[in-house]
């Protein structure tokens, strides 16, 4: 019995779960996900500090010749005490020497004898990063689970952070089958195809931050299937395409053996033989072979194993809030995934698509699930895009279902 896309996407996630840590240099840690806490081991700025190129002065000074004996640079550790009728040149990011109540930058101050003539106003504090403005020792500075982007790396190094525990990336093997499959470094004869579907998902894998193996095209025997799959039983996921329906020749479930079926058909349109299981520890994910079909099926429900085992917080797929271009008539009756383009205002959908077709995907950046019961959108109408171009992601899982 074929199962909503909603159960499916509850059995991925009670199913799949997170890989175990490894330790890294936070040079080589960027795009991974964050396997610890990470609190503040000093306050930053760690003292006060100029932010500008100016004078260090008293308030008392405003308007006045003040002598300047003194230069501090960013990095000397200077003693020097501010006294009343003195100021000291500081360069941005020295440290504020003692008894400073403001800096006042060099081009609003005049020359005059020994020294500088002060503006008539001065503010307190005025252009002093003051100690631990920015982040306090003992702060929360990064969550479990978050993917590491170079602002945060950035955070990391600010505290000489040099090592971090992260989860480890999971590991994704990937094969098609199927006879009249080539891989396009071959010729291909009028009867046989290029494999789209091995290469797509390896990409796809890849840019959700998979180590990826491609173990090739098996030919529709149950004995080459057998084959790719014992090549493939030492990745966290297989993902195949093809050989999943009820033709002479499909026999990829077959091939499984005695593996655990999660589900073998969902309610939807393209992609219902999509089959999810196990086999040992190894996950296993069926995906039809037409090439859209396969596609859409992958951003759905391959990248929400990925985001299961990756160990991320936000695990969940999200969609974005927009309006349909121009009216939208479609048939109705099942779940379908509807490609097209978000242009940053509207969606639009492909104006013409099919499972068995590769250009719609590629010329777009988000689809849509429309519910059975909807055929129509009028222009203006809301949907819920969901991006083929960037991970956007939850902390809760969330309805997907345009109506």
């Amino acid at each position: 019995m074929a199962v909503t896309i909603e159960e499916a996407l509850k059995i991925i996630y009670k199913n799949t779960k997170q890989k175990p840590i490894k330790i890294l240099p936070i040079e080589t840690a960027l795009g991974c996900i964050l396997a610890q806490n990470i609190t503040a081991k000093h306050n930053l700025p760690p003292y006060d500090n100029s932010a500008m190129d100016g004078y260090a002065v008293k308030l008392l000074d405003a308007s006045k010749c003040v002598k300047v004996q003194h230069t501090i640079f960013a990095g000397d550790n200077s003693d020097i005490i501010l006294e009343n009728g003195y100021g000291i040149k500081i360069m941005t990011g020295a440290k504020i020497p003692k008894g400073t109540e403001c800096i006042v930058p060099i081009e609003d101050t005049t020359k005059c004898d020994d020294g500088v003539t002060l503006p008539t106003k001065l503010k307190k504090s005025n252009h002093i990063r003051l100690c631990g403005e920015d982040i306090k020792k003992d702060d929360l500075l990064l969550k479990k689970g978050i993917k590491l982007n170079a602002h945060q790396i950035t955070l990391l190094a600010s505290q000489g952070i040099s090592h971090i525990k992260v989860f480890k990336k999971p590991r994704v093997a990937i094969f098609a089958s199927g006879a009249e499959l080539k891989m396009h470094f071959e010729n291909v004869k009028e009867y046989q195809l290029y494999n789209t579907n091995s290469p797509t998902s390896v990409s796809r894998a890849k840019e959700l931050g998979c180590e990826v193996e491609f173990i090739g095209t098996a030919q529709d025997t149950l004995e080459d299937i057998k084959e790719h799959i014992k090549s493939a039983k030492e990745a966290d996921l297989i993902i195949t395409s093809g050989g999943v329906s009820v033709g002479d020749a499909d026999f990829t479930k077959e091939a499984f053996g005695d593996y655990e079926i999660f589900f073998d058909k969902i309610e939807i349109k393209p992609g219902k033989p999509t089959t999810f299981g196990k086999l040992d520890d190894t996950l296993v994910l069926n995906l039809p072979g037409n090439p859209l079909a396969a596609a859409l099926n992958f951003e759905l429900f391959a990248q929400s194993i990925i985001l299961a085992l990756s160990g991320r917080k936000d695990k969940y797929i999200n969609y974005i809030k927009t309006k349909i271009k121009n009216d939208y008539r479609f048939k109705s009756g099942r779940r379908s995934l509807i490609p097209g383009y978000f242009d940053g205002e509207f969606f639009e959908p492909c104006s013409k698509f099919a499972p068995g077709m590769v250009s719609p995907l590629a010329n777009s950046n988000a689809y849509i699930i429309t519910d059975e019961s909807c055929g129509f959108f009028e222009a203006g109408s809301g949907l819920k895009i969901i991006s083929t171009t960037f991970n956007f992601t939850s902390i809760n899982q969330v309805n997907l279902v345009s109506i």
